[in-house]
């Protein structure tokens, strides 16, 4: 099971941290990736990480105001938002993909995932 939170209502230059902790597995063994979809619009695959060597990839709209972090000891994943726009607005969820195979960016842009959780809203104002 993974379980997101974090998400909230933030001004528009504000900052969140979501996280996803997961329960029943270690993370450790799956490449880990925060998705978002706002209504009426397309998922995105925001960004990922890598079970084998923590590498990462962003998507060009977070590049360089989204961190994503792991913590293995808490069996949880991080996201840190800086600098949200109101084009950030959606709800956020993190998934796993055991098929470690693949690439981080793979995983982002092709949706590539075996789980998911029950998702995190977050809204910016602008």
């Amino acid at each position: 099971q993974l379980a997101e939170s974090g998400g909230g209502l933030v001004q528009s230059g504000g900052s969140l941290r979501l996280s996803c902790a997961a329960s029943g597995f270690t993370l450790d063994s799956y490449h880990i990736g925060w998705f978002r979809q706002d209504p009426g619009k397309k998922q995105q695959g925001v960004s990922c990480i890598s079970a084998k060597d923590g590498s990462t990839y962003y998507s060009d709209s977070v590049k360089g105001r989204f961190t994503i972090s792991r913590d293995a000891a808490k069996n949880t994943v991080y996201l840190q938002m800086n600098n949200l726009r109101p084009e950030d607005t959606a709800v956020y969820y993190c998934a796993v993909d055991g098929n470690t195979r693949t690439t981080v960016q793979s995983m982002c842009n092709d949706y590539e995932y075996d789980y998911w959780g029950q998702g995190t809203q977050v809204t910016v104002s602008s």
